[in-house]
């Protein structure tokens, strides 16, 4: 898929502004650990360093997609942590602060496979952290790259990930393709519960 780049891509941007609004808003610490799931070649990574933020990891399945990114970097991509991996079969060796999925949730059709997303973002979303994730809409595309997707719109994906997150925010965002069409996505900001408040216990104010 990578062989010529991703200038063709259907999900590619010039600038990641959405991801980054969304995650400004999430989080004011440039030391928030920030994971972004199948980030691939996303300009995403380089646009939170120049933000300020220091402590970036992006978790991909492609090697091809991972090495485009690191290559547009040069040397600042020694900053960032790079995950090669499939995000299902992914064991989190630590928490994030924000878990960012633009583009991901929406290939995983099946609910065995939605239930196994939800289980590692619970493991790598510290309390009080912040999921954002944004997929095709209930009006967007049936499929991308050729692949079926499994469209979403936020309430939908609160109740996927379920009472240990609370829904934020949410925003439409009408994405122009390279190709010119328009694709139409649900975002949401969503926030896990506080240890206390997710085991039952009465949260402190």
């Amino acid at each position: 898929m990578y062989v010529r780049g991703d200038a063709d891509c259907s999900w590619t941007q010039d600038r990641a502004r959405v991801s980054l609004a969304a995650i400004r808003s999430a989080t004011g610490s440039p030391k928030a650990p920030i994971i972004d799931i199948g980030g691939g070649s996303s300009s995403l990574a380089g646009e939170l360093l120049t933000a300020g933020f220091d402590d970036v990891s992006v978790l991909d399945i492609s090697t091809a997609a991972l090495r485009l990114a690191q290559d547009r970097l040069g040397e600042q991509a020694k900053r960032i942590h790079w995950l090669h991996g499939d995000l299902l079969a992914w064991v989190p060796q630590r928490r994030y602060a924000i878990w960012h999925d633009r583009a991901t949730l929406h290939f995983f059709i099946g609910d065995a496979d939605r239930a196994r997303y939800c289980q590692v973002a619970e493991a790598a979303i510290q309390p009080g952290g912040h999921a954002i994730i944004a997929t095709f809409a209930p009006d967007g595309p049936t499929e991308c790259s050729g692949l079926p997707v499994r469209r979403s719109s936020a309430e939908d994906i609160a109740t996927l990930l379920g009472p240990s997150f609370a829904l934020v925010t949410t925003e439409h965002e009408p994405h122009r393709t390279p190709g010119g069409s328009v694709q139409s996505f649900t975002w949401c900001v969503l926030q896990r519960a506080e240890l206390s408040e997710a085991a039952g216990e009465p949260g402190t104010s």
